[in-house]
């Protein structure tokens, strides 16, 4: 395979809205990152993390010296957890203005980038809160700068411009996009997820296949989408096995990583639908239920459910993973089977009923889905009609496995 012939050391810029160092050695480029925001006059930010992630991966150790050569303060907020809640961002937000920090850097996976961007709204918009901001009670135009120090292979939000946060007293994960949140730089080195958890692995890989699945067949898929989508699924295919097997395998990380980021621009082009939508109301009423988890659960009942509408798109890109598809509407459940079997064959092989959820759940799961904040959007752009009945099909064909 060409892969081999990639120097994997070659730190390069891959230019999508942010600018984005990737390639094993990018963390080094924090110094650069670092003299463009001093030549822009900003010498104090907040750093926004969880309270491993930024070690654990070695990242802190190149980070913090950088800070303090390049003559910049930074205060630390290390309290992000899986689903991030908007209380924290409002906590860490606080921090930010205590300190009069000018920048937010958010070291980590999706939960605390995504928690960066929304506190880089709030440094901006200080009469507000992030539960205003995740129920769209206002429309951002600005943000401080966001630098995004990627530390796992799935959400993409390093290279996009989507948050999301929980409001868990309503039972919501809403997500926002606005243009003011793409990252000003981001970095995706892959020797940073060496000591990614198995589990990790699988979740951030699968995230990757589900935003390019839903972005490939929105009302807004484009060419471009599908392009991406296809290569998503290839690398996912090929080197998620070999991650699980040799976590520490660079050029696996390598294109795990490359497929997140590709795939994070394709749903930033297209979108996302059933997937995600239906996925929000899972985690926000289990916070601690992982998003890439809650993703597998769902994906093989919502390719069986769109697969009719769109069978050449999803028999084309599932290719490496379901080979003999031929792209008709009757093949709906082998699709999903296929689909299913090789998450089973990942390590994945819970559904609803594993992780709490019953048959009684449904009906509140359905009504979230239909009026959480933003979510709407996502369902509108889905290949069938987002009815009531379609969501709840999908929701309890979930429950358990399809074959």
């Amino acid at each position: 395979m060409w892969e081999s012939k990639i120097d994997i050391y070659n730190v390069f810029e891959l230019r999508c809205k942010p600018t984005c160092f990737f390639g094993v050695g990018a963390i080094n480029k924090i110094e650069k990152i670092l003299e463009d925001l001093r030549k822009k006059g900003i010498t104090k930010l907040i750093v926004v993390t969880d309270e491993k992630a930024y070690k654990i991966t070695g990242a802190w150790d190149v980070i913090e010296p950088a800070l303090k050569e390049k003559g910049i303060e930074w205060v630390l907020y290390d309290k992000v957890i899986p689903n991030p809640t908007v209380e924290q961002v409002d906590e860490a937000a606080k921090l930010g203005k205590q300190s009069g920090a000018a920048a937010v850097l958010g070291i980590g996976g999706g939960s605390p980038i995504d928690t960066a961007k929304s506190v880089a709204i709030l440094l901006e918009y200080t009469d507000k809160t992030a539960a205003e901001l995740y129920e769209l009670k206002f429309t951002p135009e600005k943000a401080k700068p966001v630098i995004a120090i990627n530390t796992t292979h799935g959400t993409g939000t390093e290279v996009d411009r989507f948050a999301v946060a929980s409001i868990l007293e309503k039972g919501y994960k809403p997500a926002i996009a606005y243009d003011c949140i793409y990252p000003a730089y981001a970095i995706d080195d892959p020797a940073l997820m060496k000591t990614l958890p198995p589990n990790q692995t699988r979740f951030t890989s699968i995230d990757a296949v589900n935003h390019v699945t839903e972005a490939a067949t929105t009302l807004a898929a484009s060419p471009y989408t599908v392009l991406l989508a296809k290569e998503t699924v290839r690398l996912v295919s090929r080197y998620l096995p070999q991650a699980l097997a040799h976590p520490e395998d660079l050029e696996a990380r390598y294109f795990l990583l490359y497929a997140s980021a590709i795939a994070g621009i394709c749903f930033d082009n297209g979108l996302l639908h059933f997937t995600h939508a239906l996925e929000h109301p899972l985690s926000a009423l289990k916070p601690d239920l992982p998003h890439g988890l809650g993703l597998a659960m769902l994906l093989p009942a919502v390719v069986k459910h769109i697969y009719p509408t769109v069978p050449e798109v999803l028999a084309d890109i599932y290719e490496p993973i379901v080979p003999d598809l031929k792209g008709v509407p009757g093949e709906a459940e082998k699709a999903a089977a296929g689909i299913e079997r090789w998450l089973y064959n990942m390590g994945v092989a819970g559904k609803l009923l594993d992780v709490g959820f019953k048959e009684d759940d449904v009906p509140r799961l359905v009504k979230l889905a239909m009026t959480t904040p933003s979510l709407d959007l996502l369902l509108s752009l889905a290949p069938i009609k987002a009815t009531e009945g379609v969501i709840e099909a999908i929701y309890k064909d979930s429950l358990k496995p399809l074959c």
